[in-house]
């Protein structure tokens, strides 16, 4: 019976019902119990699947495990365990019962005329908690928790809602459907960073093997620290960050060689010599990944002690570092290179608005860091010529203002845009430049590296991106392969116009993920047919293994590094969850205080057209809402194929693109969802 169940599944490609089996089978009602355990066992042994009420045969090649490393509404992803694949898209229909962190299968399938996948969530595999995070929201008849990993902002019913408020974050029992922990209304201090940290299951606290281990670490170097290493204290190095960065990985020095080059000197902190393999200490950086950033809280991957003392580059302070000397030609080639574990003694602590400042000739910087000026006149020379060749070489450079968000007290006032300046860059080519030489020179001798990868787009994504580039007059080479420098080009046909963020937004979202991998796929963004991360084991684990790699080369001798290959699995995991989390805390953070702004008017600009209306971005807030198709005033038709809004009278255009004024009619922080309407 059995084998003849299977057999008629088999036959029957697009799947058959119970009762449509029951009648091919000829079998009478009272079978039927018998024909489902069958099905179960053809189940249980995984050579059937159950999709809704149809069984179909399993495929094995259309079915991959893999673990949803993100949640967005209305959709989401899948990580196949396979490196090559990329991530597959999973619409929230699909997705089933599967949370952020569960390990599933997914039954894919291409799209029609693409490469990439598509999946349905057939199985969770394993979950990575036990506890739902939500809001709950008060029902006429009960309360219900929606749920903020679902991608479909499932409504979970509870039986008890004693002491619970409309609006509080909770943590729900997925086996009871109780809740277990209130942890809030979002508006109360710290409820908000907490959830954040909960949702995305972020370390909080450091095991006491780890704090045990740090607090034996002596502060100050000892004699045996000094061996082997080459004495760069004469050096004058500086380090360049932000106002508030306390762990300061790498510093720079430069000097004029007689032949004209450069001598860059890029050192940075030697946390291999305190972080063995193996260790707690190394077991918790490992399993961190990275480094966490929050508004007034980072999370870091490395105790205290550590980051933000022992192994930090601080300012007139011996520190063991890893040095990268590069001379450097004034084409920006770099004509030979040195590696050597060093000691070093930063002359000043430097910011990057003081470095600017001295660049724009504020007397007072200049008279406080007067020694300093010649050499960062150079740096500024260095980094210039740095950049223009990686610019002709075609690499993308997108300089984009970020959220930065402004408070009275505890409360959010306001957001204001921050971008790079010319002390950002020279940190940024000073980086680059000594990842590249590392990469370079350690895939020259042989050696498996974790590489930094940035594959090229997609197919489809590239055909999406002409669509949209198509009406605003921006063309690209034909063909379904484009070169970074192809994309260049168009981003440069965009400079000056009012669409300038929009095409590079659109440019920017055509591209893959940056990963590490044990496989050197080159670096697309970077225009890097080699290339690693080194230059900041503070606050990423896959630099630190990179440093234990170079380090046991020089030394000529064998030294544990770990399984690369899942060091790179579960880095460019920890990677995008960090990213994911710190994205969400701002983006929640502006919703809320966008609440009291309700009526307002803001500068927009079309990021995209549907038959529901317009999404539009706020440009100085950095987030985006909906503008309704009903509420446009006019007759508008929607034009499917070039995707814009028509006037039928007017002949009226509203494209991806275009400036906007709006009002902002309604609100909803939780779940990241705005209204607004046509100003004026």
């Amino acid at each position: 019976m059995l084998r003849k169940v299977f057999s008629l599944i088999a036959k029957n490609r697009g799947g058959v019902t119970l009762h449509g089996l029951a009648k091919m089978l000829r079998l009478p009602r009272k079978d039927l119990s018998a024909l489902e355990e069958n099905l179960k066992e053809l189940e249980n042994r995984g050579a059937v699947l159950r999709l809704k009420n149809r069984y179909i045969v399993r495929q094995r090649s259309s079915i991959v495990a893999g673990k949803v490393v993100s949640v967005h509404r209305g959709f989401g992803f899948v990580r196949p365990e396979d490196d090559l694949m990329d991530d597959v898209f999973v619409p929230s229909r699909h997705f089933g019962e599967a949370r952020l962190g569960d390990f599933v299968e997914v039954l894919i399938k291409k799209k029609k005329g693409q490469n990439r996948y598509e999946g349905r969530v057939i199985r969770v595999l394993a979950r990575e908690r036990k506890d739902v995070i939500g809001v709950y929201r008060e029902r006429r008849a009960r309360g219900a928790v929606l749920a903020w990993d679902s991608p479909a902002f499932e409504e979970i019913p509870l039986k008890k809602t004693a002491g619970l408020m409309d609006g509080m974050i909770v943590k729900l029992d997925r086996g009871t459907l109780e809740v277990n922990e209130i942890l809030g209304l979002p508006d109360e201090p710290g409820v908000d960073i907490r959830t954040i940290i909960e949702r995305f299951d972020l370390p909080f606290r450091f095991s006491a093997g780890s704090l045990a281990e740090a607090e034996e670490i002596p502060e100050t170097l000892r004699d045996e620290d000094w061996r082997d290493r080459a004495d760069y204290r004469h050096w004058k190095t500086v380090t360049i960050d932000g106002p508030d960065a306390q762990d300061f990985d790498d510093a720079v020095g430069i000097e004029l060689q007689e032949n004209g080059n450069f001598l860059l000197g890029v050192h940075i902190a030697d946390v291999a010599h305190y972080v063995k393999p193996g260790s707690a200490l190394d077991l918790e950086a490992f399993e961190r990944g990275t480094s966490v950033y929050f508004p007034g809280l980072t999370l870091p991957m490395l105790p205290e002690k550590l980051s933000n003392n022992v192994c930090s580059l601080i300012p007139k302070e011996d520190k063991l570092a890893v040095s990268v000397l590069l001379e450097i030609d004034r084409q920006g080639k770099a004509v030979r290179t040195r590696f050597q574990p060093s000691i070093i003694r930063t002359a000043e602590r430097l910011t990057y608005e003081a470095v600017c400042g001295l660049f724009d000739g504020d007397e007072r910087l200049k008279k406080k860091y007067a020694s300093l000026i010649p050499d960062m006149i150079l740096m500024r020379d260095l980094a210039r010529i740095l950049s223009t060749k990686r610019n002709s070489e075609g690499s993308l450079d997108f300089d984009f203002a970020e959220p930065k968000l402004v408070y009275e007290g505890p409360s959010l006032l306001n957001v204001v845009p921050a971008r790079r300046n010319e002390a950002h860059q020279i940190i940024e080519e000073f980086m680059i430049a000594a990842n590249e030489a590392v990469a370079s020179f350690l895939s020259q001798q042989g050696e498996a590296l974790i590489y930094r990868i940035h594959p090229p787009p997609a197919k489809e994504d590239l055909i999406k991106l002409r669509e949209v580039l198509a009406p605003l007059s921006i063309s690209l080479p034909p063909g379904g392969k484009l070169k970074a420098r192809d994309l260049q080009a168009a981003m440069l046909q965009a400079q000056g116009r009012q669409e300038e963020r929009f095409i590079a937004l659109q440019i920017l979202k055509s591209l893959r993920l940056a990963a590490y991998s044990t496989e050197n796929r080159g670096h697309y963004g970077l225009a890097k047919e080699v290339y690693t991360h080194f230059t900041s084991p503070i606050r990423r684990y896959p630099d630190l293994a990179v440093h234990r790699i170079l380090k046991t080369l020089l030394a000529a001798r064998k030294t544990a590094t770990g399984e690369l290959s899942s060091i790179a699995r579960h880095c460019s995991e920890r990677e995008r969850k960090a990213d994911d989390a710190e994205r969400e805390l701002t983006e929640w953070r502006i919703f809320r205080m966008l609440r009291t702004r309700l009526g307002d008017e803001f500068r927009g600009i079309v990021t995209d057209v549907s038959g529901a209306g317009l999404n539009v971005e706020l440009v100085d807030l950095f987030v985006e809402g909906i503008l309704p198709f009903e509420d446009l005033a006019g007759d508008y038709h929607f034009h499917r194929f070039k995707k814009v809004l028509v006037g039928r009278a007017t002949g009226h255009i509203l494209s991806p693109g275009m400036p906007l004024k709006v009002v902002l009619a309604s609100v909803d922080p939780f779940l990241k969802r705005m209204i607004f309407s046509l100003a004026g």
